[in-house]
């Protein structure tokens, strides 16, 4: 039987893709330290304009409790409320120039996502899921971290094992169990001009 978190695609897609979703609930369950060089490392092998790989990590795990709840401080509230029970939370920053020349990279904060995707990726197939979320304190992280100009904290990410949204709160429990709805092709896919579904959203 499908999983109802999974994608029901009208077209067909590899089933990592189908597979991951960013659930609320984590379950009580360390991540190994293997799996989680290997979702670092998925993320290093990303592509980046230039080659430029302007991701950068800050990673805590409830093995040391303290950087645990140094990294949960950096959450907006309503993030810190379900986070807590990951396993593991990161920050992604974005090295906001270009290393060879000192210039404004457009594509920084673009690469840090296409890292975050193949590091997602790289989790799922190891039965691993991963939240992603902007409600982060930039600035808290910045002090914090002292993180240094011309990086921008951007995310934050809660891996883990997914557990089921029972002991969440009502709005995230409601979440968890709910649909994953996807506009159609016709809606993003556009042809001749924009609004204009080409012919591949049949």
């Amino acid at each position: 039987m499908t999983d109802p978190k999974h994608a029901s695609p009208d077209h067909p897609i590899h089933d990592l893709l189908a597979k991951r979703w960013s659930p609320y609930a984590f379950a009580d369950r360390a991540v190994s330290a293997d799996d989680l060089r290997s979702v670092f490392e998925a993320a290093r092998w990303s592509a980046s304009s230039y080659n430029e790989q302007p991701w950068r990590y800050v990673v805590a795990t409830k093995a040391d409790p303290a950087e645990f709840e140094r990294l949960l401080s950096c959450l907006v509230e309503g993030n810190r409320e379900w986070a807590k029970d990951a396993p593991v939370l990161a920050l992604g920053c974005a090295s906001l120039n270009f290393a060879r020349n000192g210039k404004p990279n457009a594509a920084a904060e673009h690469d840090l996502g296409l890292a975050g995707a193949s590091l997602t990726l790289e989790a799922t197939a190891r039965g691993l899921s991963v939240h992603q979320m902007i409600g982060i304190l930039p600035d808290r992280a910045r002090e914090l971290y002292q993180i240094p100009e011309g990086v921008r904290p951007l995310t934050a990410l809660a891996i883990g094992y997914a557990a089921g949204p029972d002991a969440l709160p009502d709005k995230y429990r409601e979440r968890d169990a709910a649909p994953r709805p996807r506009r159609p092709l016709a809606e993003f896919v556009f042809g001749g001009q924009w609004g204009t579904a080409s012919g591949l959203g049949q």
